[in-house]
């Protein structure tokens, strides 16, 4: 009676596929990034010491707050430099070439303008606001101002990515046909 005995070894072949490009990041990949990671290490700093010294540090989650929603807005434009962000895919599927860079393209400017009003809204709300944040000295204003910044950001990037798609003649959202 033959038996085949399975093997122990795993096949590490396809783990070097992936390269490293410096050319496909931006700098708000690396902002992100550099955000990110200092928001891993005030949740570090909040775990620490409310569960090990057991007194917490008070302006730890203020900040980690505040440090999510640059994430978030600094995500935002890396979305919309790749064209990555939510979209109703299925009746570009079905619509004409023509209808659908149309579309597109009205798509791209609804964007923009989009952007645009929100950075005037949150520079018109960074304006009003004189309150200071609960655990910090630190003016709320300059958070609605990290807002408006990345709402500039994806601004800068929805008129790239518009004159991108204006002079390919396509977009994402027309390569599912």
């Amino acid at each position: 009676m033959s038996q085949t005995e399975p093997t122990d070894e795993t096949s590490l072949a396809g783990l070097d596929d992936d390269s490293f490009n410096i050319h496909d990041y931006a700098v708000e990949d690396f902002l992100t990034l550099g955000i990110f990671w200092l928001l891993a290490l005030d949740v570090f700093m909040q775990f620490f010491s409310r569960y090990v010294l057991g007194n917490s540090i008070a302006w730890t989650e203020e900040m980690a707050r505040y440090l999510l929603v640059m994430v978030g807005f600094m995500g935002s434009t890396m979305a919309v430099r790749k064209g990555s962000h939510i979209a109703v895919e299925f009746f570009y599927r079905y619509m004409p070439g023509w209808l659908g860079r149309v579309m597109s393209t009205l798509v791209d400017l609804i964007n923009i303008a989009f952007f645009a009003s929100m950075a005037w809204i949150t520079f018109k709300l960074a304006n009003r606001t004189s309150a200071m944040m609960a655990s910090v000295d630190i003016p709320k204003s300059w958070l609605y101002y990290l807002v408006m910044v990345g709402f500039i950001l994806m601004l800068v990037r929805g008129v790239q990515v518009a004159i991108r798609h204006w002079r390919s003649g396509t977009s994402e959202l027309l390569n599912t046909q």
